[in-house]
């Protein structure tokens, strides 16, 4: 059994709205220091199997498929350590 992280984060041109509330509601909780924030979603796929090369590619074709919206979002597919 292996597990593969899908990280799915918005396009760096695309305007982050959430990520903006965020950085501002920080300093009115105390904090300080951050001048940026962007959102993202993490997906932990298990596979039955290994986490062969095709096994890799078909979990990029989720991303692509279903967990991406690969207009407005980027995605990186890597092995659980």
């Amino acid at each position: 059994m292996a597990r593969v992280i899908v990280d799915v984060m918005l396009k760096p041109e695309i305007l982050d709205a959430q990520g903006q509330a965020i950085a501002r509601a920080l300093p009115r909780l105390g904090f300080s220091g951050v001048s940026a924030v962007r959102q993202g979603k993490r997906f932990e796929v298990e596979l039955d199997g290994p986490a062969d090369e095709a096994a890799l590619a078909d979990v990029r074709k989720m991303a692509e498929t279903l967990l991406a919206n690969t207009v407005i979002e980027d995605y990186t597919v890597t092995l659980d350590a």
